[in-house]
């Protein structure tokens, strides 16, 4: 399922506590950094999430790898009876709920510090699951779809949006100079974590994409997968239903 790449190849920790400390120490700039790195189409995509969702009228919907929220907070465009963000970055969450809190949600959406390789949820539990630019930073990704999968109600839906490769000239050199590049520099010039800015394009390189991530998908469980582009393959999301 692809090399094993973490924020920092020289640390003795395994890449869940790599990750969780890396989101810990970038949480107060990481809304900032991201609208300014993806020009704001970050939100464009998740829109595409929340129109990919909506015919099935979802009422009970996990967020995993929510971060600061923002995805658990578009999702009340579906009008769901509860959202729940789970997250393993305690100063996320943190930043989630001032914007839950600010926009009067605390009874629609719920945050929890939690694995997403051993979520705290029974079998059968959720009509759909979404999970946005958090699956190449699952330390067994394999584990953490059959989880995905557990939590799910049959017929229920998932849905991943995340980084992929672009293909197409001249796009793919621009990319890779901008992802490679330039990100990082930015984020270090924000951020004095810029292993995490080195980690995101070294994590999207090796990271299965396309008809290999519908495959791995497959082999979880789920049905009627789907890979539809965004942004000329900059990104990616992935349809499957349990």
């Amino acid at each position: 399922m692809g090399t094993i790449v973490v924020p920092d190849q020289q640390s003795n920790l395994s890449k869940k506590q790599q990750v969780e400390n890396m989101f810990d120490a970038i949480a107060e700039r990481y809304d900032f950094l991201n609208r300014l790195l993806s020009f704001r189409i970050d939100v464009l995509w998740r829109n595409k999430v929340i129109k990919m969702l909506a015919p099935a009228k979802p009422k009970y919907i996990l967020d995993v790898a929510t971060g600061t929220a923002d995805l658990a907070i578009a999702l009340q465009k579906l009008n769901p009876d509860k959202v729940i963000g789970l997250d393993l970055s305690a100063n996320m969450l943190a930043i989630g709920q001032t914007k839950i809190k600010a926009k009067q949600l605390q009874n629609n959406i719920e945050l929890v510090k939690g694995d997403s390789e051993n979520l705290p949820f029974d079998t059968n539990t959720f009509d759909a699951v979404t999970v946005a630019f958090g699956v190449r930073n699952f330390e067994n990704l394999g584990s953490g779809l059959q989880e995905i999968y557990r939590v799910l109600k049959p017929e229920g839906q998932f849905v991943i949006l995340e980084f992929s490769k672009v293909k197409t000239f001249p796009i793919k050199q621009f990319y890779h100079l901008y992802f490679r590049y330039i990100t990082p520099a930015i984020g270090k010039l924000f951020n004095k974590n810029s292993e995490a800015y080195t980690y995101l394009p070294n994590s999207v390189e090796v990271f299965p994409e396309g008809d290999e991530m519908c495959v791995i998908l497959q082999s979880a469980g789920f049905k009627n997968t789907i890979c539809k582009p965004l942004s000329f393959g900059i990104a990616s999301i992935y349809y499957a239903i349990k």
